[in-house]
């Protein structure tokens, strides 16, 4: 038997964030703050970020992959299409992420920002599919594990 070529994956992270719904959507929203806690840190190198957060709109990035990384060197690149925005409620996209020139997933993200007592209750729902040579479905979901905490520090006091 072989192996499959494409391996499906469906994850959901939930996360409470003591800020209003639109608080946590501008963090979306804004190219800069955005940049802050999606792409910036870390030991890579950001060769290339663009927004435009409007529905048919486009995001992309290109870091080179750092020492913490067994593909140290290689240019990691994420192109986003939004495919539906609710301003302070939802936003829908779809991503492909490459390594150099080889795309290694397809997904289908799904951000829902609720209002709670606390503040806002984010659900983010990832729907993907996995090429050969992709990290798989366990490194990025930890991935978005990590990019939602960085989130959480970009709410705070000091940025907004």
């Amino acid at each position: 038997m072989t192996e499959p070529t494409v391996i499906h994956s469906t994850f959901v992270i939930e996360r409470n964030y003591p800020v209003p719904p639109e608080r946590v959507f501008a963090a979306f929203a804004d190219p800069a703050r955005k940049r802050r806690w999606f792409v910036d840190g870390g030991h890579h190198t950001v060769e290339h970020y663009e927004m435009n957060f409007s529905v048919g709109g486009q995001e992309r990035a290109c870091i080179r992959l750092g020492k913490d990384t067994p593909l140290e060197g290689v240019a990691c690149i994420n192109d986003t299409r939004y495919l539906d925005i609710q301003p302070g409620r939802r936003l829908v996209f779809a991503a492909t992420m490459s390594l150099e020139a080889k795309c290694i997933s397809a997904a289908l993200g799904t951000v829902e920002l609720l209002p709670s007592e606390a503040g806002t209750q984010l659900i983010f729902t990832h729907q993907a599919a996995f090429f050969e040579g992709a990290d798989g479905p366990a490194m990025r979901e930890a991935g978005w594990v990590k990019l939602l905490d960085r989130l959480a520090g970009e709410l705070t006091p000091t940025h907004g």
